[in-house]
């Protein structure tokens, strides 16, 4: 008797399975083609089944290796910051009465929510520095040339997203590190002609840092650039489908071989996955974000401690360069995109392009000595703001309170 209900179940369940095979669409594979878990075209003729086959056993190129995998280290760190900011925002509240109550509520009242915190504050980090490693391969490499151009744009426009997306989430725990930060920030760049003004106009909403910037600055963060960037990557992973990897300095004689997908390809991006997630969720627990006092307009705190990458080197770009550091910036990535106009010419070898490889070591090396510049001003307070008209205190803010405790 139980023999024949097995039997009946597994029967069942063959029949259904096939039924589902045959009226699948095919094309529901393209979201794993978008999360990078297939690489190949789909045959929306065959079943689904037969289509997954089929695109996993597409070849990449000879030359696809570890070093590749930067791109998707940042993909992936992309999506850690969706999921945690997702579900920080069930409990975050932003408004300037709430937010910074809200922010303590979830790192000391809510079941892990200290870790999904953290790891939304480091995977912020790591993002800018897989971003400028990717960046920095495809550069070495010259894939921003023809036909490449545009793919090498849509990723410079994603990284001022990802600088955007930790800009506008900076302001939100609302503590007085993240307020005088910002407004620190916000007055260097009101200061550049023109379009600092307008900017910040925009950007605050009021003539000081207030409700009404943080408003804006959530708004940005959770509305405007999420869609901005899930196009881009649309755009990126369409555009590097279509074109592939750029070749190699020297093609090799069995390139024409490939490299399988799976397993080849889909093994290693599983292992850098595991080993990116890992680091994160480490750094998350041994380094919590410590959490300042409340936001206080009128009193400036003694010390400005910062806890993300590119605010220490916002920091010493303002402090040694004022204004125009920004601005040097802005010009920085304006170059950065226009850079495939200038350099057109065939020859993809680093040595033989020394002027590209020559600004290619200043803006990074740049990059480098900016940061340990702005770590070393953590200690000290803002600068005076002409729009608030609160001067620097001379005496030091209360002790901060780590970002487990209420």
């Amino acid at each position: 008797m139980a023999n024949r209900a097995w039997e009946a179940v597994k029967e069942w369940a063959s029949r259904f399975r096939a039924d589902l095979k045959a009226s699948t669409d095919a094309s529901l594979l393209g979201v794993l083609r978008f999360l990078g878990l297939l690489y190949g075209p789909i045959d929306t003729n065959l079943p689904i089944d037969q289509a997954f086959r089929r695109s996993l056993r597409n070849r990449l190129s000879r030359n696809a290796g570890w070093r590749h995998a930067a791109g998707g280290i940042t993909y992936l760190l992309f999506i850690l910051l969706v999921v945690t900011g997702v579900l920080l925002s069930f409990y975050y509240r932003p408004s300037a009465e709430e937010a910074y109550q809200s922010v303590q509520h979830i790192v000391s009242g809510v079941r892990i929510g200290w870790l999904i915190r953290d790891l939304h504050v480091w995977g912020a980090n790591l993002i800018v520095i897989t971003a400028l490693v990717h960046m920095g391969r495809v550069f070495l490499d010259a894939s921003y040339k023809p036909p490449r151009e545009t793919n090498w744009l849509a990723g410079v426009l994603l990284l001022f997203v990802v600088l955007a997306f930790g800009a506008t989430g900076y302001l939100l725990p609302w503590d007085q590190w993240a307020y005088w930060t910002v407004t620190e920030a916000l007055d260097m760049l009101g200061r550049i002609p023109v379009l600092g003004g307008l900017s910040v106009g925009l950007l605050r909403g009021d003539p000081v840092v207030s409700g009404a910037t943080l408003s804006r600055f959530f708004a940005v963060h959770v509305i405007v650039l999420p869609w901005l960037a899930f196009g881009l990557l649309m755009l990126h992973f369409a555009l590097l489908r279509k074109h592939g990897l750029a070749p190699p300095e020297t093609p090799r004689a069995d390139a024409s071989e490939g490299v399988p997908f799976f397993p080849n390809h889909l093994l290693r991006s599983f292992v850098v996955a595991v080993l990116v997630l890992t680091v994160t969720a480490t750094a998350a627990i041994l380094w919590p974000r410590e959490i300042a006092d409340p936001a206080n307009p009128s009193l400036p705190p003694g010390t400005l401690l910062t806890s993300w990458i590119v605010a220490d080197v916002s920091r010493a770009l303002t402090h040694y360069m004022g204004p125009w550091g920004l601005a040097l910036f802005l010009l920085l990535g304006l170059g950065l995109a226009v850079l495939p106009l200038f350099d057109r010419a065939p020859e993809r070898r680093l040595r033989r392009r020394p002027v590209v490889a020559g600004l290619g070591a200043v803006f990074y090396l740049a990059f480098v000595v900016a940061w340990l510049a702005g770590r070393q001003l953590r200690n000290m307070p803002p600068q005076p703001t002409v729009e608030s008209g609160v001067q620097a205190p001379t005496a030091p803010d209360t002790a901060a309170t780590r970002g487990r405790t209420p």
